[in-house]
């Protein structure tokens, strides 16, 4: 397991210089000018030799190779620089924003994981029953949702319409203080959106591959001993029929980064998104290649942890192979 974790890790690493260098590549092509974005309203009656000045002071005049060296060098020191456009350092950036985001995401891969789990068995259960139906229409249903859609519908229905749920944000209404009540109350709406926007690949899965073992002989032969069907389905049918669902962990991951930025703007939660739509916007080198490192790192890691789940339930997959 070790060697195979040590040589993903090296791999990761020219994956990750090149993505760094394809941002500021793509940020040094785009319409935007970051002088103008850091300038605001100012920038309207600014004279050409203060545009000039300030771009100088922002480092933008260099060409977009040095600028990613610069920005690397100092990133491997230590220092990720200072977002121009929130006007503080980026480590800073992500340090306020970053909990907020994993609490998210965590919870919502966390209802995802156990409901499509649960659903998936009870379906392959009784393949073509009422249940099995109607979840599987509802499965495909939300494969063609998109996540904002889904997130404008749940504010309408539960936070106008019933009230019973907080439309957004992280704290009640004039409220100056975060309790840990409020930020629960604030979460049940975003984490579940965002995790019934992934939920329906994890059902289908789960329901295949439970299906498929319910059907194979070695399943055949306890019931046939008389083991209980309950035995049946937790000790033979679960394990072999979750292998296929644990690779598609870390598949879901750019996914449920993707869906995640969505649902933090539509709930207005303090993540990661505001920034990164910021430093998009406002051609935000440092920042730009901060968030795009975090989330290519997050992707590998994914991947990394689908192989490992993998290897731990099914035995007969060598990690140093």
């Amino acid at each position: 397991m070790g060697r195979m974790a040590g040589r993903r890790i090296l791999s990761a690493v020219p994956v990750l210089l090149a993505v760094t260098f394809g941002v500021f590549a793509v940020a040094a092509a785009s319409p935007f000018d970051p002088v103008k974005a850091y300038a605001g309203t100012a920038g309207l009656t600014a004279s050409q030799a203060e545009l000039d000045q300030l771009r100088a002071n922002l480092g933008v005049d260099q060409p977009f190779v040095q600028r990613w060296w610069d920005w690397l060098t100092s990133a491997l020191g230590g220092d990720l620089g200072d977002s121009s456009v929130l006007r503080q350092p980026v480590a800073d950036v992500i340090a306020e924003r970053i909990g907020w985001s994993a609490l998210l995401a965590i919870a919502a891969f966390a209802v995802a994981i156990l409901l499509g789990t649960a659903l998936g068995v009870l379906a392959a259960r009784r393949r073509g029953g009422w249940l099995d139906r109607s979840v599987s229409s509802a499965a495909y249903t939300l494969e063609a949702a998109p996540a904002f859609w889904l997130g404008l519908l749940a504010i309408w229905f539960f936070a106008l319409k019933l009230g019973a749920l907080p439309a957004g944000g992280l704290t009640d209404t004039a409220s100056d203080t975060v309790t840990p009540g409020q930020v629960i109350s604030h979460l049940v709406l975003p984490a579940g959106v965002l995790g019934l926007s992934q939920l329906p690949w994890f059902f289908l899965y789960v329901r295949q591959g439970v299906g498929d073992a319910l059907a194979e002989d070695p399943v055949r032969g306890a019931r046939a001993r008389g083991l209980a069907e309950r035995t049946v389905l937790t000790g033979h049918a679960l394990r072999s029929g979750m292998l296929p669902m644990l690779t598609l962990i870390g598949s879901r991951v750019p996914e449920l980064i993707t869906g995640a930025l969505l649902v933090e703007t539509v709930f207005s939660w303090p993540g990661i998104a505001a920034a990164t739509v910021q430093a998009a916007t406002s051609v935000d080198f440092p920042l730009l290649a901060a968030l795009t490192v975090l989330a290519t790192a997050a992707v590998l890691l994914g991947n990394l942890l689908s192989d490992l789940l993998y290897g731990l339930a099914d035995p007969r997959v060598g990690f140093d192979g």
